[in-house]
């Protein structure tokens, strides 16, 4: 069920299902997330089971603002609190030293956590209205001061941008708030705060370049640690992959591939910048925007249409290697690992 998320009675709605336990697509800037109550193991366990992922992989936590952020971490470094004052709300995950017992689930077991606020008007309704005084009138309707909201799909599939992407995933049965399109696109940037230094976890719409300008630390990789970083969503290999092959091809390989098949090309799907041509009119051609923003919002969108067009393989043009592109070629070399 879609709701519009404008309207008052719809967030009032999607706060009493996740008040009780239940379930609600709830949409964010980056992607549409399925939200559950982050203090109840109980709802959290739905998230798992409903995406099919395994329950030792930690969910992100969303906040209203900053001060959500001392109900669930124990520990936040200057740094980190220089990163949440220049970006928070907005797409930015931090993970941090988790207070004991709290969201035990949602942070797949780990003494760590990620917190984010998001910077959709929706998302912070819905989770405004979940932290305000419960209803003594109804039993059991506790506030809830943050959600556990993966993205709203399987496990290991192409993130929802949309609210109707979301209902295709997981049914008609999930009250699904309806924001529009997602503005970003892509899913967070993640950085770990646990090691006394940010360490870049997921490349996202927030650059390596800002977070160091923001807390005067540049930000290391996850492989350039010795020790063994905090787990942490969508940082597995193989990710973000539609039901088509994906193949990451330069241009020059595209059109060669493109002239080897001729017009016998089918079930082909081409997403590239560079201008191709091909004989075969059961191809997909798409064209790549130069903007590498504006990748990262139709990205996702892209591949679930390619899906929806029955193609089997989707070659993509490589993203430059200039550090705007990174979290659009991470997205898409872990689609290409699957």
């Amino acid at each position: 069920m879609i709701l519009d998320g404008t309207q008052p009675g719809s967030i009032a709605a999607a706060a009493r299902a996740l008040r009780g336990g239940g379930l609600v697509g709830m949409p964010t800037e980056t992607v549409y997330g399925l939200a559950a109550d982050a203090g109840s193991d109980a709802a959290v366990a739905l998230v798992f089971s409903a995406k099919g992922r395994p329950s030792d992989h930690p969910l992100i936590v969303h906040v209203a603002d900053a001060s959500g952020i001392d109900r669930f971490s124990r520990e936040v470094p200057a740094f980190a609190r220089r990163l949440v004052d220049a970006f928070w709300p907005g797409p930015l995950t931090l993970i941090l030293p988790r207070l004991p017992g709290i969201a035990t689930a949602a942070a797949g077991g780990q003494d760590s956590i990620g917190l984010r606020c998001p910077a959709h008007p929706v998302a912070h309704a819905l989770l405004t209205a979940c932290a305000a005084p419960a209803d003594a009138a109804v039993p059991g309707d506790a506030p809830v001061w943050g959600v556990a909201a993966p993205s709203a799909n399987r496990f290991g599939r192409v993130s929802p941008t949309t609210a109707l992407h979301v209902q295709q995933e997981l049914g008609d049965g999930l009250l699904v708030l309806d924001g529009g399109p997602c503005e970003v696109g892509i899913e967070s940037t993640i950085v770990d705060c646990t090691r006394g230094v940010p360490v870049l976890l997921r490349p996202g719409g927030i650059s390596r370049a800002q977070i160091q300008q923001a807390c005067g630390i540049a930000p290391v990789s996850r492989d350039d640690l010795s020790s063994q970083s905090p787990r942490a969503s969508g940082t597995l290999q193989a990710h973000y992959a539609p039901q088509a092959k994906v193949r990451l091809m330069d241009a020059k390989s595209l059109q060669t591939g493109l002239d080897l098949l001729g017009a016998e090309a089918a079930h082909i799907a081409v997403y590239s910048r560079a201008a191709l041509r091909t004989p075969s009119a059961r191809l997909v051609l798409r064209r790549m925007p130069d903007d590498a923003a504006a990748t990262a919002q139709q990205l996702f969108a892209v591949l679930r249409g390619f899906d929806e067009q029955g193609v089997k393989l989707i070659w993509v043009e490589t993203p430059p290697a200039s550090p705007e592109w990174e979290g659009v070629r991470d997205r898409l070399q872990r689609a290409a690992a699957a």
